[in-house]
Parts: C-alpha cells; sequence; structure tokens
C-alpha cells in the first residue's frame, strides 16, 4: 500500500513491527471485454472506471466498511487478470457462449480481506449483494476461512534495538 511516511525521523533509524492478523479472503472473477483486459494489461488504471461492470463491483463493495480495511487504508483491494475457461450444459442459460461448447472468458479477479471475526450475518449480506449484481448465472466467488495476513508498521528503534 502506498503512503507517505510519517515524521519521526528516517526509516533506517526506525524497525519494522510485524503483526499477523486473522483474516477471511474474498475473491470474486469478474467477466471483462478484450478490449479492457487489453487496457489493464497495460497498466491503464482509468479501465478501472471505465468498464461498467468493473465499475459497479467496485461500487457495490464500498458500502461495505468491513471489506479491505487496513487501518489508515481503507476499501483496499488486489486485482488480476487471467481466463475463466468453462462448457455450458443442457439447460444452462449462458451469459457468454453456447449449450456444448468450450468458452473462454477474459476475467478480472478482484481479491480483498477482512476480519476473520466479522459476523456470519455481515458476510452474508455482502455476499447477497455480489451474486445480486455478478452477470454469470453462477458466479465464481471464493471465500476462505481464517488465514493470517501481515501488516507492518514503523515503530521508533529504541537503544539496544540491532538493526538486521
Amino acid at each position: 500500500m502506498a503512503g507517505n511516511r510519517q515524521r519521526g525521523g528516517r526509516k533506517e533509524d526506525r524497525f519494522l513491527d510485524v503483526q499477523l492478523h486473522p483474516v477471511r479472503k474474498l475473491r470474486v472473477h469478474w467477466p471483462i471485454s478484450g478490449t479492457t483486459f487489453a487496457q489493464l494489461a497495460k497498466g491503464k488504471a482509468s479501465a478501472f472506471r471505465d468498464d461498467p461492470g468493473i465499475a459497479h463491483l467496485l461500487q457495490a463493495l464500498t458500502q461495505f466498511r468491513e471489506l479491505g480495511d487496513f487501518g489508515n487504508y481503507k476499501h483496499v483491494f488486489e486485482s488480476g487478470l487471467g481466463f475463466e475457461g468453462f462448457t455450458t450444459a443442457e439447460g444452462a442459460n449462458p451469459t457468454l457462449g453456447r449449450v456444448g461448447e468450450q468458452t473462454l472468458s477474459p476475467t478480472f479477479v478482484f481479491t480483498t480481506y477482512f476480519d476473520a471475526s466479522l459476523e456470519d450475518a455481515a458476510v452474508e449480506r455482502f455476499m447477497r449483494q455480489i451474486v445480486d449484481i455478478h452477470p454469470w448465472e453462477v458466479p465464481v466467488i471464493e471465500l476462505t476461512g481464517p488465514i493470517s495476513v501481515s501488516s507492518t508498521a514503523l515503530a521508533p528503534a529504541t537503544e539496544g534495538s540491532a538493526a538486521s
């Protein structure tokens, strides 16, 4: 995460205090156009705003303060690009592709974290919101059990602290 170094001396004069926090990971696979895929692959961050689907997903998730809360940094997320592959079976109503055909879809992968102690009712609310706005008939949404994620803070070095 980006940020300005706080006052209080040079980074070299302080040590990192690394702490592990129990969190759960939320990962959403979201279909995007080939154009959006190409723009994001070239590093054009404006594609986040220009693609209506991604913009809708990000806007919807900002209403949940618990998602991506890293203290001084809010709504923290990671993203990746890839492809989803699937073959649609009889009885499906695919948004993309046809029954019996293998389909490959350019995909935006959104990942964020939330406190592992968050109540199930709150998790249900944001999961329902994602399912309701997702364009796929069967969205791919991953939700992990508790894992540990590090966070760091610069603390002043005290006398006797050894630099490593």
